[in-house]
């Protein structure tokens, strides 16, 4: 029980430490995440649908 006391007190303090050092992401940091992510969706998407498309037609 003491064991999994003091495990659990690390892993808050090691936490506390981590929490301390973020930072909020600036407003044109979060637009060009978004931008990249969104891009990155849009390809995935476009390749799934013309692989599905590429079966469809040649079986």
């Amino acid at each position: 029980m003491k064991e999994t006391f003091m495990n659990l007190k690390s892993f808050f303090f090691k936490s506390k430490r981590v929490w301390h050092v973020l930072k909020k992401p600036t407003k044109d940091e979060f637009i060009s995440v978004a931008k990249i992510s969104a891009i990155g969706i849009l390809i995935i998407g476009v390749l799934g649908f013309a692989i599905s498309i590429a079966v469809n037609l040649f079986i």
